[in-house]
């Protein structure tokens, strides 16, 4: 391994402020298809976020099992909504992948995401996809990461 000499230490961008709970919900509520899912952020801050949806039969796939594209959804809203924590609100995302670990069945979705690293330029952010039973317990049935890119807002 060569070294440049430059040593990158990890930047924390501070969000601004007013970017809490209520300022995430009413995003997502300005989302038509996050409306049309009925998904919800049930926390947000700290470099975190978490979007919960019921899991209803007309999200389903042929064999009975949730959708593989409501998981899909599901991770880049909550990878987008964690790095936005950390960028601000204007943020889209640039790239994420979802690996499938087991068939998604139960009461709720639950996409918890992380940042894993954040720069000026982008955030790195990683999501857990847990099914939730009526007990609460929670089975990982995917895994997601992705890149976010903090945008300028274009005027209307």
């Amino acid at each position: 391994m060569t070294s440049t000499g430059r040593s990158e230490e990890p930047r924390t961008v501070t969000p601004p402020p007013g970017l809490d709970l209520a300022a995430a919900r009413k995003l997502l509520d300005a989302q038509p298809f996050s409306r049309l899912l009925g998904a919800r952020v049930t926390a947000f801050g700290d470099g975190g976020a978490t979007l919960e949806i019921d899991i209803r039969e007309d999200l389903h796939q042929q064999n009975g099992f949730l959708h593989g594209g409501v998981l899909a959804y599901a991770a880049d809203n909550a990878l987008t909504f964690a790095a936005g924590a950390v960028l601000g609100p204007s943020v889209l995302t640039g790239g994420f992948s979802v690996q499938y670990l087991r068939p998604a069945t139960g009461r709720t979705l639950r996409a918890r995401a992380t940042v894993v690293h954040a720069g000026r330029r982008q955030a790195v952010t990683r999501c857990d996809l847990l099914t939730v039973t009526e007990d609460d317990e929670e089975t990982l049935c995917a895994v997601a990461q992705g890149t976010v890119l903090p945008v300028t807002a274009r005027p209307s």
